[in-house]
């Protein structure tokens, strides 16, 4: 007879889905657990859907988790008994990380070793690796790499399904002398919080080969910055940063100076018309991908080999161009440090970061610092918006793109605008939104600056500035504040529009008003979305990242006067505390 546990919360099918039931009083439990090795799908307002792949088993697998541990969880919270199969697949992938090893030899060379003849000729006979490998030792045990194909082989083996246990090893780069300051060059005291002296440790291994590459997942205010300075200072070498834009280089630099013995002259910038190759050199991706046109070669692909490095972060690693990935897979030797908020990317090419820069080391829940407080409390509301009749009538004969703009820039939005700013009349508050032409209008609507792309360089920084010290309150920006903008007094972001579905997005947004404020450790997140509309449906994907994080998104709507006026006043914060956001 088989055995059903009704009160459990979660249905496991042979598809490799798995459904969980939200209103269980063990969710926050279970949700946590699976997060460790299944990806979330989808998460509507019952049931969440969660996928297990190779790829998240083997994440799992190189983060700690065993396979027992994965069967422990299903098997204790299903309803039913897991089905045989997918018992099978997670001994079968989730313990493939480890079986083939890549190690160096005395006399230099490379090798995969596996203990598996079997595993060895189906190796030796991929034509995918021709080319690639040279002749067999150890009884059939072992292959030889020739030179140069230590990234490529990587990356071939993942796509057939064989994760690589780099253990070959690091060429040390030039030595760097500094250490950490316990008072910083502003003359605040500093120190590691314990997650980041944690990360810090798992990612160097005591120096040894089975650290020193590999990808830090931390939430936005969480501190990536520091936790890339503190490897820097247990490696004492060369550096080179890497980073999404000139103001994110800059910041870097700012906190290496601040935190760290180093000097102005022992850091350089890389980027626009300041290029200098230092100890520490920071870049952008975007300098990196310059070329003439598109046939020409990336004129500045030569930093790579502009100094002995022996540590390159990838800041933002999820936003890592593909042309970088072919000089990455040509980086094997360095070590290599992958700093993000979430790994998931909007091109797949996940297995790509996992080969080259290397496997998930740690993933910090984002409610664990919250509860702790190291990052803000935050409300998510999103409010959905009707679409008044003339812009309906657009919308109604526009093909699938234009619809999705006109339901972005969606006119009634500026008056529910209008509304949450009357409920945050002392908070600092981001507007961020998409489309330059509506930013524009609320700009003028609200007497406000707006920053964009085109915004030169130091008026940038100017109203950065002034935001910091709150001579500005309110600032509209362009998804150029998505990446790296250190913006600590933001506690309120309102999303008016957005990119199609993108959760990397969303992490992004969210995480410029999750910085610490103190005693009033709370921030509020607001997307303003047209209802029933195309808009509508690609929120949906981005709320999953914070799903994922553990946050509750309530979902309000909007409703007006057929004249276009608001049917009654909402202050919208109280509404999140009533609900018990």
């Amino acid at each position: 007879m088989i055995a059903i546990r009704p009160e459990n919360p979660l249905i496991v099918q042979s598809d490799r889905t798995l459904l969980l039931e939200v209103a269980h009083p063990d969710f926050e439990v279970v949700r946590d657990e699976l997060a460790r090795f299944a990806e979330l799908v989808k998460s509507p307002e019952h049931i969440h859907t969660y996928r297990i792949t190779p790829l998240s088993l083997w994440n799992a697998s190189a983060s700690g988790v065993t396979c027992a541990e994965m069967l422990e969880t299903l098997d204790r919270w299903s309803k039913y008994p897991v089905p045989q199969n997918l018992l099978q697949e997670i001994e079968d992938h989730g313990t493939r990380y480890g079986k083939l090893k890549l190690v160096a030899h005395e006399d230099g060379r490379l090798a995969l070793e596996m203990d598996d003849k079997t595993l060895f000729w189906e190796i030796s006979n991929q034509k995918s690796l021709a080319g690639m490998l040279g002749e067999p030792y150890r009884d059939e045990k072992g292959i030889y790499l020739h030179t140069g194909m230590r990234g490529e082989v990587k990356l071939q083996l993942i796509r057939l399904g064989h994760p690589v246990q780099d253990m070959a090893g690091y060429k040390p780069g030039d030595p760097l002398e500094f250490s950490l300051r316990s008072i910083r060059a502003s003359g605040k005291p500093f120190g590691l919080r314990p997650y980041q002296q944690a990360a810090a440790d798992v990612f160097h291994a005591g120096g040894g080969p089975d650290g020193g590459a590999g990808v830090l997942v931390l939430p936005c205010g969480a501190g990536k910055t520091v936790i890339g300075i503190g490897c820097m200072e247990k490696l004492q070498t060369h550096t080179l940063v890497l980073t999404t834009n000139g103001t994110a280089v800059k910041q870097w630099k700012q906190e290496v100076l601040d935190k760290t013995t180093l000097t102005e002259d022992q850091v350089g910038l890389y980027m626009g018309d300041v290029k200098e190759i230092k100890p520490v050199t920071i870049a952008t991706y975007q300098i990196l991908t310059y070329r003439k046109d598109k046939g020409a070669p990336f004129e500045h692909f030569k930093i790579f080999e502009a100094a002995n490095w022996g540590l390159v972060i990838y800041d933002e690693v999820h936003m890592l161009p593909a042309p970088i990935f072919r000089a990455v897979a040509e980086l094997q030797a360095k070590r290599r440090l992958g700093l993000t908020a979430t790994l998931v990317r909007e091109d797949g090419k996940e297995e790509d970061v996992f080969s080259l820069i290397g496997p998930k080391r740690v993933d910090v829940p984002w409610k664990m610092l919250e509860k702790e407080g190291f990052i803000a409390t935050a409300h998510c509301l999103e409010i959905r918006v009707p679409l008044p009749t003339d812009e309906r009538m657009a919308y109604a004969v526009a093909d699938q793109r234009q619809r999705f703009r006109l339901a972005s820039e969606n006119s009634m939005k500026l008056a529910v605008v209008d509304e949450l700013l009357a409920g945050h009349p002392e908070d600092g508050i981001l507007i961020i939104g998409q489309y330059l032409e509506q930013l524009r209008i609320l700009g003028e609507r609200l007497g406000a600056p707006v920053l964009t792309g085109q915004t030169p360089e130091k008026e940038r920084e100017e109203l950065f500035r002034k935001f910091r010290v709150g001579e500005i309150r309110i600032l509209i920006v362009s998804k150029v504040a998505n990446f790296a903008i250190d913006l600590p007094d933001a506690s309120v972001a309102i999303q008016v529009s957005g990119t199609f579905g993108s959760r990397q997005e969303e992490a992004q947004r969210l995480g410029r008003v999750l910085r610490p404020k103190g005693d009033r450790n709370v921030s509020y997140f607001y997307s303003l979305i047209s209802k029933d509309s195309t808009e509508q449906e690609f929120a949906r994907n981005r709320q999953l990242f914070l799903t994922e994080q553990g946050y509750r998104y309530l979902i309000e709507s909007r409703h007006f006067e057929s004249h276009g006026a608001l049917s009654e006043p909402k202050v919208w914060r109280q509404l999140l505390v009533e609900t018990g956001m």
